[in-house]
């Protein structure tokens, strides 16, 4: 019989994992060997160094409450549509089928993807804004959900010690920026921490900056974060009747195809098929990218659901009240902070390390606290403090 220290003996050892890397992966593929920390750790283990982002990032607080964050959709009482969650786990899919027919990392490319929207504050996009406003306001830096995305895992996760995840990872997840429109990314590469946070500076100055990330595993992502939502939110509205299937483009539907499945195979099998990959890391840094045709019909699509997905006035109803419940909120944690009152059973940030005390302001301090907020707990908070609060429909 076996015992549990001859099963330990059969594991592969972590110079195995690694020399196998360098023989299966593209000369320009980003290895573990690679991974940069900001803090040097001397690990006993079999785990690579982006795999062990992965489960850091999954075992995060932050990333158990996606399982309540809207994706496009919000307060709708349909167990099928999109939330936060499982966008993030289609777009790790996607990517890393990308990165597989590319020979790029997979562990890196699955790392970047599960904690690129952490970040995102309570009710999507729009409860982003009605933070950054306020943010704003309150001579905060404009909040971005990106930039938070990174100081959740990086800063505030273990009541301020972070993760330590690789810069790599980091970068990634700071510069995935989806919503933006590109046929192609080329990374850019020869980033250190000090580069990085240098980045992420300008970018909380500059909401519009345009950042590439530091490797070809990190423009997967980018590109693969597009993927995963354009035909899902169409498929979501159908759902719930916003729109019919015939009244998307009719070229798209002819190059992309009729459903969700048919433009995500289209979309990937374009990606692998027209992305370049350098055969050594000393040439130009090569780039992912769609054909120019089907590019602009990316563009055509995504123009599409902006106008009658995202814009749509039922999309937009409860969000007046969402709004009138981010100002409340807002005001009255900082009255308490800033008096010194204690907030019911709620920590407002104030169980962090004496480095984030001494270094936030009480309004930093509110917004990361909403910032974190899953959408149900934050109604609930609302609620109590006296906020006409929306119901599902």
């Amino acid at each position: 019989m076996q015992t549990a220290q001859s099963h330990t003996n059969l594991l592969p050892t972590l110079d195995l994992l690694n020399g196998n890397e360098e023989q299966r992966f593209s000369p320009s593929a980003t290895l573990s060997t690679f991974a940069v920390r900001r803090k040097k750790e001397e690990r006993v283990g079999y785990r690579q160094a982006f795999a062990l982002d992965a489960d850091r990032i999954i075992h995060s607080r932050a990333y158990t409450r996606y399982i309540d964050k809207t994706q496009v959709f919000c307060l709708v009482s349909n167990d099928h549509i999109t939330h936060r969650v499982l966008h993030v786990q289609l777009v790790s899919r996607i990517a890393r089928t990308i990165g597989r027919f590319l020979r790029l990392n997979e562990d890196l490319i699955e790392a970047i993807a599960l904690g690129h929207d952490i970040g995102h504050a309570p009710f999507g996009h729009d409860g982003e804004t009605f933070l950054a406003d306020l943010c704003t306001k309150h001579d905060v830096p404009s909040f971005q959900h990106n930039i938070q995305s990174v100081r959740f895992l990086d800063h505030l996760e273990r009541k301020g010690r972070g993760w330590n995840l690789s810069l790599q990872t980091l970068d990634g997840i700071l510069c995935h920026d989806g919503e933006i429109h590109a046929n192609r990314i080329s990374p850019n590469c020869n980033k250190d921490f000090t580069k990085h946070d240098l980045e992420l500076s300008a970018k909380q100055l500059d909401a519009t900056l345009k950042l590439a990330p530091m490797t070809l595993e990190g423009c997967v992502v980018r590109m693969a974060d597009t993927v995963a939502y354009i035909g899902r939110d169409i498929e979501d509205a159908i759902l719930l009747g916003l729109i019919e299937r015939q009244d998307t483009p009719k070229s798209s539907r002819e190059l992309l195809g009729n459903s969700n499945g048919e433009i995500v195979y289209t979309l990937v099998t374009d990606l692998i098929a027209n992305s370049f990959i350098p055969d050594s890391p000393t040439e130009e840094p090569g780039y992912i990218g769609f054909s120019e045709k089907i590019g602009e019909q990316v563009k055509l699509l995504k123009q599409f659901n902006y106008t009658n997905i995202y814009l749509h006035p039922k999309t937009k109803e409860n969000l007046p009240l969402i709004k009138n419940c981010y100002e409340s909120l807002f005001a009255h944690y900082l009255h308490h902070l800033q008096n010194g009152i204690k907030a019911g059973s709620v920590d407002l940030m104030t169980d962090m390390n004496s480095e984030y005390l001494a270094t936030h302001s009480a309004a930093a301090m509110v917004c990361d606290y909403i910032a974190g907020m899953t959408d149900d707990f934050f109604l609930k908070q609302a609620k109590l403090v006296g906020c006409e609060v929306p119901s599902k429909r």
